[in-house]
Parts: structure tokens; C-alpha cells; sequence
């Protein structure tokens, strides 16, 4: 039995549906992402830009974090937790994640805005290179 194929990037629906909650919802938005990273980072045919031989998953997304985070303040946005995940406690026993993050923008504009942006896109190639599979859930906070 094949499993479920691994999510790396937005659908073109799953961002029309998001371009479409950005005319609703004008607050605050937490985007919670779970991210399991590579063993050894898929650089595809580019160069692998470790400087000590192949780079793990966790440093080619740490590349892309680097500056995904500038980009993030460059929207008014700004890491509001990062934690090492353990274990499911509850869930499929076979989905694990090796960390948990939630960015806070000030609206899902500002977040659309900033995946658009130039600057930003020229490192999604990191992102790509490290993560094996990932879940990112937009959230809204219930005691607005």
C-alpha cells in the first residue's frame, strides 16, 4: 500500500480559496505549519550550496527560513512559536513531523502578499530542497 504523496506546495485552488478569504478576513490570521524534513536535501540538478558535503533537510529549510523570516516582518508578520515535535499523541501513528511553527500575519493579504513577492520566491528553492512533507493551516484567533 502506497501512501498519501508527500504536500510541498499550495494548490492553484488552495490559493484561490485563500485570495478569496482575504476579502473576509481582515484581522490577524496564524498560519500553523507542520514540517517533516528530508534526510539528505533534494537540490534536484542545482548545487547543493553545503559547505561540507550534502546538507540535510533541516539546514536547506533553515536556508529558506533564514530569509522567509525577513520577508515575514517585511509584511508586518513575526514568528509567534517554534517547537521540536516528539510524538503524535493523537493521530496516525505513521504521520510524524519534525517541527511545529506559527507565523502570525496581520491578515491573509499581507501573507498572499508576501508569498508574491520576488524576494521571496527566490528561496522557495530551499524549502523545496528540505521538506519531505508538509501541512500549513490558516488560522483565526476565536476571542476576536
Amino acid at each position: 500500500m502506497v501512501g498519501p504523496m508527500p504536500s510541498i506546495d499550495p494548490t492553484p485552488r488552495q490559493l484561490e480559496d485563500l485570495a478569496g478569504l482575504a476579502a473576509q478576513v481582515t484581522g490577524p490570521i496564524r498560519m500553523l505549519n507542520l514540517l517533516r524534513f528530508r534526510e539528505i536535501a533534494d537540490y534536484g540538478n542545482a548545487p547543493d550550496p553545503g559547505e561540507n558535503g550534502p546538507s540535510t533537510g533541516a539546514e536547506a529549510y533553515g536556508r529558506y527560513g533564514e530569509v522567509a523570516m525577513q520577508e515575514v516582518a517585511a509584511v508586518g508578520g513575526s514568528q509567534f512559536e517554534a517547537a521540536a515535535a516528539h510524538m503524535t499523541v493523537i493521530g496516525p501513528e505513521d504521520e510524524a513531523w519534525d517541527l511545529v511553527a506559527i507565523i502570525e500575519y496581520p491578515s491573509p493579504a499581507a501573507f498572499l502578499e508576501m508569498i508574491a513577492k520576488p524576494s521571496y520566491r527566490a528561496c522557495t528553492h530551499h524549502r523545496a530542497a528540505g521538506l519531505a512533507d508538509t501541512r500549513i493551516y490558516m488560522t483565526t484567533s476565536l476571542s476576536r
